[in-house]
């Protein structure tokens, strides 16, 4: 059977983009991708280009993204149609835009409309930043090290403006004299971000350390569905009783394991998110505890917090509670976003900024899990300069390959280290530029506890910190710029 070439290139792209964002995540996947996607469109009317790529990526979509978005039944295919659509825009702004712009400044439609629709979906939907382009590149230290000037849009309009350019040298049939000054500006461009990358990373300051352990969870004492029974609107007080003493050996096991690690010699201690389970009426005296415990061995505790309120509007609070060695809470931050569907529905709204405090070790955060999806809430804590981010986190193995490797994109992002500790999943420490101190997989190994040697006062300023989207603005205003002279050109 002799597929046309134009659904041929459609065909690969869609493979392609199997491997772009989702379970098998592959940087030079990702560029290559909407080159061949791009290329398909050029050769197609504006509205069937459009209707095929979105069936491509809808497809592409589904298959890589199913399990790591726990949606189920039929439901899940709403999330792979609706981002095979929002990614199939870019493709035909493009076809019907490029007529209209001259000369080697076509290239720049195509990227602006991708950064620009990536942007603005990431600002509209309950998922953040997730299928953003940038996050591809996870890997490359040098291409990551953009994150801090432009966050992760800039990365995504590289990888755009890499289509644009190679379709624009295609639609000349690569004629290397009528190509090449376009050519040699874009591998001008892209080397200097690389070169700048590069020099960010070699001439990085050394630093003082300081040994964090991250505590996970101890399995086999409380299975999940027994925790989640615990906030539903019918839990009965035998019910209760009887999860008490299992809470009261979780709590135990922490502080146990805790106590080995600060024996050891650490000096800050995290727990994950929501691992330390408390009745409401309990709540007061575990924190008794735990204050005693930071005082007796002089150390920060990080404690992933959820408090049960049975029978209430909101039944569980998800905060991240910092103790000083004095005993003393320095937050009790209550997580802000809470993830669609049951963390939506059972938790306490969180309704305040992030607080940083400062100690010896540094300005310290601590934003929980999924607020790490939104750039813009993160950038709070490159404002306030701090230094660590220590984050509870809770996953599931399907998102081992990308909740972590997201997550690193915000401390880049905004200067300051990362130590996120994670229930069920993958748990890492960056320092600020992306270099990897510590990883640990919850489902190998069995101890789960990941010590690392963290820099002190490792905070670097960053132009994204200061000064945000500037990039990303500038590609919305393109695109409704572009979108302005197309409607003008249809009233003619």
């Amino acid at each position: 059977m002799n597929i046309p070439a134009p659904f041929l290139w459609l065909f690969l792209g869609a493979v392609l983009q199997l491997f772009g964002f989702g379970r098998w995540m592959t940087p030079l996947a990702a560029w290559l991708a909407p080159v061949l996607l791009l290329h398909f469109a050029h050769t197609m009317p504006p509205v069937a280009g459009m209707l095929w790529i979105w069936l491509a990526l809808a497809i592409a979509f589904g298959i890589s993204l199913r399990g790591i978005v726990p949606i189920p039944g039929l439901a899940y295919l709403a999330l792979p149609i609706t981002w095979g659509l929002f990614g199939s825009l870019p493709f035909v702004i493009d076809r019907l835009v490029a007529p209209l712009v001259p000369g080697f400044w076509v290239t720049l439609v195509f990227p602006a409309a991708w950064t620009a629709i990536e942007f603005l979906n990431s600002r509209w939907n309950p998922y953040g930043t997730w299928g953003a382009s940038g996050y591809t590149q996870h890997g490359v230290l040098p291409l990551m090290q953009l994150a801090s000037v432009t966050g992760i849009w800039g990365i995504g309009f590289l990888i755009g403006w890499f289509a644009a350019v190679v379709n624009w040298a295609w639609d000349q049939q690569f004629v290397w004299s009528a190509i090449q000054h376009g050519v040699l500006i874009y591998a001008g461009v892209w080397c200097a971000m690389v070169l700048f990358g590069g020099l960010r990373i070699a001439f990085a300051p050394a630093r003082q350390t300081v040994r964090i352990a991250g505590i996970g969870w101890p399995s086999g004492i409380v299975e999940p569905q027994e925790f989640l029974r615990a906030v539903e609107p019918d839990f009965t007080e035998a019910e209760r009783e009887k999860l008490r003493p299992a809470f009261a050996r979780i709590q135990g096991s922490f502080l146990t394991r805790s106590q080995l690690e600060a024996q050891a010699g650490s000096k800050i201690i995290a727990w994950p998110e929501a691992n330390l389970i408390v009745f409401k009426e309990d709540e007061a005296a575990f924190l008794e505890r735990a204050r005693a415990f930071a005082r007796e061995y002089q150390v920060h505790l990080v404690i992933g917090l959820a408090t049960v309120f049975p029978g209430e509007r909101y039944s569980f609070r998800n905060q991240s509670v910092l103790l000083t060695p004095t005993g003393e809470t320095a937050y009790a931050y209550t997580k802000i976003t809470s993830v669609p569907g049951f963390e939506k529905k059972y938790s306490v709204p969180g309704d305040k900024p992030i607080p940083l405090a400062d100690t010896e070790y540094g300005r310290i955060a601590s934003p929980v899990c999924y607020d790490m999806d939104f750039d813009g809430l993160i950038r709070q804590v490159g404002r306030g300069k701090a230094d660590l981010m220590l984050v509870p986190a809770s996953d599931w193995k399907d998102i081992i390959p990308l909740h972590q490797p997201m997550a690193e994109f915000r401390a880049i992002e905004n200067g300051a280290a990362l130590f996120r500790i994670t229930r069920w999943g993958g748990s890492g420490a960056i320092d600020p530029y992306g270099r990897r101190l510590a990883w640990m997989d919850d489902f190998s190994t069995q101890d789960n506890v990941m010590v690392a040697q963290v820099p002190m006062r490792a905070g670097v300023r960053t132009l994204y910190a200061r000064f945000g989207d500037v990039l990303a603005w500038t590609c919305v205003a393109a695109l409704v710029a572009a979108l302005g002279l197309l409607a003008v050109r249809a009233m003619q």
